[in-house]
């Protein structure tokens, strides 16, 4: 991500437009009808103020959290594409604020659905609300935790493999160790657990695992945590299979080998919630109160329960159905529909509801812009870029290097050999990776969806546009 930055930088330092024009969100700025101040200028100090505001209404020092000499720590999580504003802008502003900058940024990549972005118009848009009318958001919560790392790749909402996780792990695993055991407690020992530990070796393998999996949460490396977590649960459950409590309670003068495997396997239990709480803290509430005990604090998967009382077993989650997933998927369709429904057929259609056209320019301005026709005559990958192309194009008797930001919508195989318009006077800038010596004209929202544009046939390269 700084090597992402310092591309920002290498361009030279300019000024920075904090204003966005009408149709727009947020706050307008004063005196500027139609203007709105950037959402991403506002958002952190409504965050700010709203902490103030907390401060003054509890007697704590505001200044103890947020000036420059504070020995506080704070950070912030966020999206890719907002990291310039996070790591560049936000910070010269507290600076200049005398305000203490963030201890650490960390950035995220984008989810996607079932392997699609985040498109309205694709169907793979679901609206948090959406979700919560058909299922827990534990269970989006486990399966954010099981995928996400501490880099910035993207993640995959595929809701194929979210239904099985969840049902697999959770349910099928973790879950179905309390189920397997709280039954025999409640019914056959008055929902007492044993004084004894019957495997204490296997107690202590995972009260040992503690400390690495703390230190796994608290690299942000989540999905390992989780791998680390549910491998425990399967020894768990191996335990279970091994020693048969089913079994072992048909048998004559064995019923405290029942008590002591299933007080065992609901002691393991609790581990595992303890490590899960920090991801799970709705079902690790359920749990606390089914086993009898207080909050449960990361400290307690050092001991055990033993002569314990404990609660009816209630089922602590409920598999992922089908019908729900469907349900999910349907109510998406029909409030996209009911959105375009209200709105023009004109509206829905044209990307100016999205892009509003500029403001009014000069026809002097405009000539100034050298438009001419280029051929593409090599098109390659840019070690280090994520979003750059390097272009050679020639412009009939001359050839131009360019960087061009079209990395996501083409292969560089495919673009050599076409023509295309370029502006050629613009002013070399020097970048990161070489000069750039130019623009090429595209059309679309960007990253993938990205069109360059291309002229008739007939023209030739270094004709004017005009």
């Amino acid at each position: 991500m700084a090597n992402k930055l310092d591309e920002w930088l290498d361009q030279g330092l300019q000024d920075w437009d904090i204003s966005r024009d009408t149709p727009y969100f947020g706050f307008e700025i004063p005196d500027a009808p139609g203007k709105y101040f950037y959402v991403w200028l506002d958002a952190p100090i409504g965050y700010m103020a709203s902490f103030k505001n907390l401060c003054d209404r509890t007697d704590l020092d505001f200044d103890h959290y947020w000036k420059t000499d504070s020995s506080t720590e704070l950070y912030h999580f966020i999206g890719k594409d907002i990291t310039n504003f996070h790591c560049l802008f936000w910070p010269a502003m507290l600076e200049g604020s005398d305000y203490r900058k963030p201890t650490n940024v960390f950035v995220h990549g984008f989810l996607t659905v079932n392997g699609n972005k985040m498109s309205k118009s694709r169907g793979t848009f679901i609206m948090a609300r959406t979700y919560l009318n058909h299922l827990n958001p534990e269970y989006l919560r486990y399966y954010y935790a099981a995928k996400l790392g501490a880099g910035v790749d993207d993640i995959d909402l595929n809701l194929e493999d979210f239904q099985a996780r969840v049902n697999s792990d959770l349910v099928g695993k973790v879950v179905n160790i309390a189920s397997r055991c709280a039954g025999f407690i409640s019914k056959r020992f008055d929902g007492t657990l044993s004084a004894d530990i019957h495997r204490p070796e296997l107690l202590k393998q995972f009260s040992e695992a503690s400390d690495g999996i703390a230190s796994l949460y608290e690299a942000r490396e989540f999905g390992r945590a989780i791998r680390e977590i549910m491998a425990l649960a399967d020894l768990a459950n191996q335990y279970i299979d091994e020693n048969k409590p089913w079994v072992l309670i048909k048998e004559a003068d064995r019923e405290q080998e029942v008590q002591d495997v299933c007080s065992m396997g609901l002691n393991l239990f609790r581990i595992l919630i303890i490590y899960l709480k920090p991801v799970l803290p709705a079902m690790a509430a359920s749990a606390e109160d089914f086993l009898n005990v207080s909050a449960l604090s990361w400290q307690d998967a050092q001991s055990s329960l033993s002569s314990h009382g404990i609660n009816r077993f209630k089922p602590l989650m409920t598999r992922i159905e089908t019908p729900a997933i469907e349900a999910i998927l349907e109510e998406s369709t029909s409030t996209l529909e009911t959105e375009e429904e209200n709105m023009t057929e004109a509206e829905a259609a044209s990307p100016l509801t999205a892009d509003p056209i500029s403001d009014e320019i000069s026809f002097d301005d405009f000539v100034k812009l050298d438009l001419r026709i280029a051929k593409i005559v090599k098109a390659e990958h840019v070690e280090g870029a994520d979003k750059l192309l390097q272009l050679t194009l020639d412009l009939g008797g001359e050839t131009r290097n360019v960087f061009a930001g079209i990395k996501a919508a083409y292969n560089p195989e495919d673009l050599e050999g076409r023509l295309t318009v370029m502006v050629a006077n613009l002013a070399p800038r020097k970048m990161r990776f070489g000069l750039s010596e130019g623009m090429v004209l595209a059309a679309g929202p960007g990253g993938s969806d990205l069109f360059i544009l291309g002229p008739d046939e007939g023209a030739e390269p270094g004709m004017r546009v005009k």
